[in-house]
């Protein structure tokens, strides 16, 4: 089943692979204190830049500015990143510059808690200048990394990480009720994000739009489009035990399908069918506090759940919007005691390939279509 195997040297906590047209076969995975960007070609995984951070990793994304040196001599390494001291960091290497680390984002302007996930917005134009990050303390921050033109804003995306002539990222920032779990963007549209929290809940949220232009949009919130998982509400208004990390994502191709798993349950909703903000499908996802749903970015029907705490070893659910109602397929890559820290789809063509991270190593397997 598995194609590729890679020995990261270090647990891997966390794992992205690159959705961009030109950087399709890269992939970051964050050790214990480190990210390293490997390159998938079809024989191998082999290492193509190396980020000491001594800081232990919590989320990645890609910036879509990065380029594989598959597709350009003039290739490029980007990537936002945040560690458990609540920073953020913007990593860079490319042909003809090392890597570089350039930090932002903490003390007074920044989280109070842990990030626990990071995207770039959506759309086509001027993508890698906002970067939007979800935490524990309950917020959503959208960052500008480049909030002035000209030489300050230059001396900031090349600058080291001691610089002191860069000019640094502005923060917008949107409160929640709860922990916030998850954050996805579409490229259909600069505007809009969907996040998800702890208590069950998935919000639509124009970050663009001002809720306070006139007090009707203050006070009815009309910037946030609210889905809910009924059972994973009932839940926690009932305050019965359950680990709920809620993960949302966005379907590929459709931006009004979005699909979400709760503790063991996944949720699939359609924008033009709200009914209340309740799911068009609910399953049962075959593992216990389940904590990553993603949907297949080159076939976009189908999307896979896994859960870093599971007593089934280290598996990952596949399943179908088309045939949700069908059992799902799952996965196993290592028996117990082993279990999947983070996995994520590759985007290249053909048959469609996840990486995996399991322990020290990261694995690539094609799934079966049938």
């Amino acid at each position: 089943m598995v194609d590729l195997q890679y020995d990261a040297g270090t647990d891997v906590l966390a794992i992205r692979s690159c959705y961009n047209s030109d950087g399709k076969d890269l992939i970051a995975i964050a050790g214990e204190n480190s990210i390293e960007v490997l390159q998938c070609s079809s024989s191998e995984l082999s290492s193509l830049a190396f980020f000491n951070l001594g800081l232990r990793t919590t989320a990645i994304a890609w910036s879509p500015r990065s380029v594989s040196p598959d597709v350009s001599d003039d290739w490029l390494v980007e990537l936002v990143i945040s560690t458990h001291d609540f920073g953020l960091h913007l990593l860079t290497k490319s042909e003809d510059s090392p890597e570089r680390i350039i930090s932002f984002g903490g003390g007074l302007t920044g989280h109070h808690g842990r990030i626990n996930d990071i995207t770039f917005v959506g759309g086509q134009d001027d993508n890698a200048r906002h970067v939007a990050t979800v935490s524990d303390d309950r917020n959503l921050i959208v960052w500008d990394l480049r909030p002035k033109s000209g030489a300050e804003n230059d001396a900031f995306l090349t600058s080291s990480v001691s610089s002191t002539k860069s000019s640094p990222p502005t923060a917008l920032v949107i409160s929640f009720a709860y922990p916030l779990c998850s954050i996805s963007s579409h490229e259909s549209s600069s505007k809009e994000f969907i996040v998800s929290d702890s208590r069950g809940s998935v919000f639509v949220v124009d970050w663009r739009k001002d809720p306070l232009e006139n007090e009707e949009e203050a006070v009815t919130h009309q910037n946030f489009i609210e889905l809910v998982h009924p059972r994973s509400l009932a839940d926690s208004v009932s305050n019965i035990p359950s680990c709920l990390s809620g993960y949302a994502s966005w379907h590929a191709n459709n931006p009004n399908i979005i699909g979400a798993v709760f503790g063991s349950e996944f949720a699939l909703w359609d924008l033009t069918q709200l009914k209340g903000g309740k799911p068009f499908g609910t399953g049962s996802c075959l593992l216990e506090s389940a904590n990553r749903f993603r949907w297949c970015p080159s076939y976009p029907e189908f999307f896979a759940i896994a859960s870093s705490v599971t007593s089934k070893g280290a598996v990952i659910v596949i399943n179908s919007v088309n045939h949700w109602q069908t059992p799902a397929n799952p996965i196993t890559i290592e028996l117990r005691p082993h279990r999947v820290t983070d996995f994520d789809w590759l985007a290249t063509q053909g048959v469609p390939r996840i990486t995996a991270a399991v322990g020290r190593k990261v694995y690539v397997f094609p799934i079966n279509m049938d």
